[in-house]
C-alpha cells in the first residue's frame, strides 16, 4: 500500500463541539492530548466513520472518507483504518489468534491462520495464541487488540487511551513497542491520551484539545517550549521537550552525558547505551537562572542561552522565561521578584543550572525528525 497523509477538518456546535483542523504524515504519531469529555474519541470515531459530524472533511492520500458538503461518506469497513479501543473489544469466546483472524476476511481463507500468528509475534504473543481473553493481563489483551488493528493492512492507526487499564511498567512496555511498530509501518499514527507522559515518549506532533476546540497544534519539540500555554501550564506543568544522543556513559558516576542542539547534558544514569538516542524533558520549575556563571555547586549542568520571551501570566504568580540554548527553547519558571532582581529582559545573556536529576530521560528510536515540521 502506498503510503498516505492523513487529513481532517472537522466543525460542528453540538451535541459534542468540535473545531479541529490537523494533519498526520506517515511514521508520524499525532497526540490528542487534552481532558475528559473534551471530544478526544469522537474524533477518532468521526476517522474511522463511527460517527457524522455535521462539516467533516476525513481523507487518507488521495482517497476521501468523508465529505458532508459533497455528501460523501464511506462506511467502516471501506475505510483503511485499525482502531485499538480503550476497552479492547476482543471476543472473549474467541483466541489471541481467533480475535486476530476475524479481521482477516479480507483475505484467502488458507493464509488467514499464518498471518494471524505473523502479527501476534510481531506484538510479542508466540506464546499466547491459544488463550483466550480472560487467561491474558491486561497488556497482553491490549497486544492481541493491537494485533488484530493492524490484520486490517491499514492505512491510518488510531489508538484510544490504549494504556488506561494498564500499571506503569506494562504502559512503558507497550509505548516502546507501539512506537517500534510505528517505525516499522510507517503510517499515520493518532493516539488519544489523557496521560501526559504518552505525548512526551511517543508523539512526533501534539494537538492539545480543550471542550473539542484546538489549543495548540504543532512538532512537540516546538510546542513543548512555548510559554504561553496556560492550559498545560496548569494540568500538567511546562517543561521543555527535545532529543538528544547519548555521547557517553559514565557508570561510575551514576550519570551519561548527552549532546543536543544546544551542547551537552548530563543526566542521572539509566539503562542506556552510548549512541542511543533519547527524548529529554526538563520541568520549568527545575530550572535556576544565573546572570553570571556559577561555580563550587553540587549540580552539574550549566547551560548558556538569551533570553528569547518572557511572559507574564495574571492568572499566575510566576513567570514563564524562554531562553535559546543553541536551537533548543528552554523554558525557566521563575518569580516575578527574579524578574525585577536579575533585570531579566528578552535578549539577555543568561546561564540555566539544571540538576543531573532533574533531566527526565526517555529512550525513544525513532527515525522521524521532531524538530520543525
Amino acid at each position: 500500500m502506498a503510503k498516505r497523509s492523513l487529513s481532517v477538518s472537522l466543525r460542528q456546535t453540538g451535541p459534542i463541539p468540535l473545531d479541529v483542523d490537523f494533519a498526520c504524515d506517515p511514521g508520524d504519531v499525532l497526540a490528542i492530548f487534552g481532558p475528559s469529555g473534551s471530544g478526544k474519541t469522537t474524533i477518532l470515531r468521526a476517522i474511522a466513520g463511527l460517527y457524522r459530524p455535521t462539516q467533516a472533511s476525513v481523507r487518507s492520500g488521495a482517497e476521501t472518507w468523508t465529505d458532508t458538503a459533497a455528501a460523501t461518506f464511506a462506511p467502516p469497513h471501506r475505510r483503511a483504518v485499525g482502531f485499538v479501543f480503550q476497552e479492547y473489544a476482543l471476543f472473549p469466546h474467541l483466541t489471541a489468534a481467533g480475535n486476530v483472524i476475524a479481521a482477516l476476511g479480507h483475505r484467502p481463507r488458507a493464509e488467514r491462520q499464518t498471518r494471524a500468528e505473523a502479527l501476534l509475534n510481531l506484538v510479542h504473543l508466540a506464546g499466547k495464541m491459544s488463550q483466550r481473553p480472560h487467561e491474558l493481563s491486561g497488556g497482553e489483551r491490549q497486544r492481541v487488540a493491537l494485533a488484530r488493528a493492524l490484520a486490517r493492512e491499514p492505512a491510518v492507526l488510531l489508538l484510544d487511551e490504549p494504556f488506561a487499564a494498564v500499571d506503569r511498567t506494562v504502559r512503558r512496555r507497550l509505548q516502546d513497542e507501539i512506537d517500534g511498530l510505528r517505525r516499522t509501518l510507517d503510517i499515520p499514527l493518532v493516539l488519544v491520551t489523557h496521560d501526559f507522559e504518552d505525548v512526551v515518549r511517543l508523539a512526533t506532533h501534539v494537538l492539545i484539545l480543550e471542550q473539542g476546540r484546538t489549543v495548540a497544534s504543532g512538532p512537540v519539540t516546538a510546542l513543548m517550549s512555548r510559554p504561553d500555554l496556560s492550559w498545560l501550564r496548569e494540568a500538567v506543568g511546562l517543561g521543555t521537550v527535545f532529543d538528544a544522543i547519548v555521547a557517553r556513559t559514565l557508570p561510575g558516576r551514576g550519570l551519561v552525558e548527552l549532546t543536543f542542539d544546544g551542547g551537552a547534558l548530563l543526566a542521572a544514569h539509566r539503562d542506556v547505551t552510548m549512541g542511543t538516542r533519547v527524548r529529554v524533558r526538563i520541568p520549568a520549575r527545575e530550572v535556576i537562572l544565573a546572570t553570571r556563571e556559577p561555580e563550587g555547586l553540587s549540580l552539574h549542568n550549566v547551560l548558556s542561552g538569551t533570553i528569547s520571551t518572557i511572559h507574564a501570566d495574571p492568572a499566575f504568580d510566576h513567570v514563564i522565561v524562554q531562553i535559546a540554548v543553541g536551537r533548543v527553547l528552554l523554558l525557566a519558571e521563575v518569580t516575578r521578584d527574579t524578574i525585577g532582581r536579575l533585570d531579566l529582559v528578552i535578549g539577555k545573556h543568561v546561564h540555566a543550572l539544571i540538576k543531573s536529576v532533574s533531566v527526565d530521560l526517555l529512550t525513544v528510536q525513532t527515525g522521524h525528525s521532531t524538530n520543525g515540521r
